[in-house]
């Protein structure tokens, strides 16, 4: 790839580079070991990390980002971790710290489906998740307000944000929404003039597909065609692991008839619980259906169009701020990801908070985290360490 002098790591002596890309391998092996709880929750924790912690970028710069991740299709939090991996060490910081994030969670994940397919059955692991899932909601509150703050910079903003909050709750399509917000605000501050930057920035709002064929037909299951089934779900999925699942079922169950139903469940049972991305999903069907080294190329494909999109836009991020035009659109898009992050909260609020014990659990987080500096990893292992006593009383 090219280097882009304008970026600031290529002015960096040698061992300033080479502190930099340490330091990103560091915290995103450390995110991808502890970063439980959907992208919420891995949005809440980078913003704790790298913007309040870190100080690596502004909190305005972070947002940027975040709503950038939500015009490409792909997992967002991943995305989010490409984009802050290539501001902080330019190209190689890019490709490191979505490795680094991703690569914790797929080596977890293929060891439940090496156990899965010997013994049949997953281990029991719900005490745990039963103490970690209310403290995880503390985290993402937290980060839901800090990002707010930021976000919401006028009544008109505030006023979008909460539309978007009620469409998503009635069941509106979170990319629809998207678009929704940045089509409002260019209505609403009266822009009749359609110049050219504005003309530029529509294809961001669509998926990058048209090289990719929406059903790849096969003859057998081969490591090959494995690779392509997972690269063209990468390339153009949009939304949550529920998605996910109707995609994975489309083709892997309905279409190539590979796995079976409850075998697509256990497989998304443990991308949900294990830290890291939803998308390592795609590691435990790989090695369900050409063992380790379906596991590694189906991770590959399904993660490789991220890394392309974000390497593709982010250069182009601050022309499209420097724009007014695109600025507006892209406060609006802001907003609008952070009211449907907002909704998401509540939604794993509901499955997380479901007696007294992890209400009791999410009140002490809570307080932890407004009251005291302490790092998200550890209140993540004192829920996961408190969800363990409270089995045992």
């Amino acid at each position: 790839m090219k280097k882009d002098p304008r970026h600031m790591y290529y002015s960096l002596t040698k061992e300033e580079q080479k502190k930099r890309i340490k330091e990103i391998a560091a915290v995103f092996l450390k995110l991808g070991t502890t970063a439980f709880g959907g992208p919420a929750a891995h949005i809440a924790m980078m913003d704790d990390e790298i913007v309040k912690k870190r100080k690596w970028i502004e909190k305005d710069k972070f947002l940027d980002l975040l709503g950038a991740t939500n015009l490409i299709p792909g997992p967002n939090s991943t995305e989010l971790a490409i984009h802050l991996g290539y501001e902080r060490g330019g190209w190689l910081g890019l490709i490191l710290a979505g490795v680094c994030f991703i690569l914790p969670a797929m080596l977890i994940v293929l060891g439940f489906a090496v156990m899965y397919v010997r013994y049949g059955s997953l281990p029991e692991i719900s005490n745990i998740l039963y103490g970690i899932k209310p403290v995880i909601i503390a985290i993402v509150l937290q980060a839901l307000i800090r990002l707010g703050q930021t976000a919401i910079k006028n009544k008109t903003l505030g006023i979008i944000g909460s539309l978007v909050i009620i469409l998503s709750f009635l069941g509106v399509n979170e990319i629809l929404l998207l678009v929704m917000a940045g089509v409002s605000i260019l209505v609403i501050t009266n822009i009749s003039n359609r110049n050219s930057s504005a003309l530029s920035f529509s294809p961001i709002l669509l998926p990058i597909m048209g090289f990719i064929p929406q059903q790849i037909q096969i003859k057998g299951l081969s490591l090959g065609s494995l690779f392509l089934n997972f690269l063209k779900i990468g390339s153009v999925l949009y939304g949550s692991g529920y998605v996910l699942l109707a995609f994975l079922e489309a083709d892997f169950v309905e279409r190539l008839n590979v796995i079976t139903s409850q075998q697509l469940l256990d497989a998304v049972a443990v991308g949900q619980f294990t830290p890291g991305p939803v998308f390592t999903t795609a590691t435990f069907i790989g090695y369900l259906i050409h063992g380790t080294p379906g596991a590694i190329l189906s991770t590959i494909a399904i993660f490789l169009p991220s890394f392309v999109l974000v390497g593709l836009l982010n250069p182009i991020i601050p022309k499209l701020r420097s724009s007014k035009v695109i600025s507006n659109i892209l406060d609006a898009v802001n907003v609008a990801s952070w009211g449907l992050m907002a909704v998401v909260s509540w939604k794993l609020g509901l499955s997380a908070i479901i007696d007294i014990p992890t209400a009791l659990l999410a009140i002490i987080s809570l307080i932890i985290v407004f009251k005291y500096k302490i790092n998200s990893a550890w209140i993540v292992l004192f829920g996961a360490v408190a969800g363990l006593l409270i089995s045992i009383v």
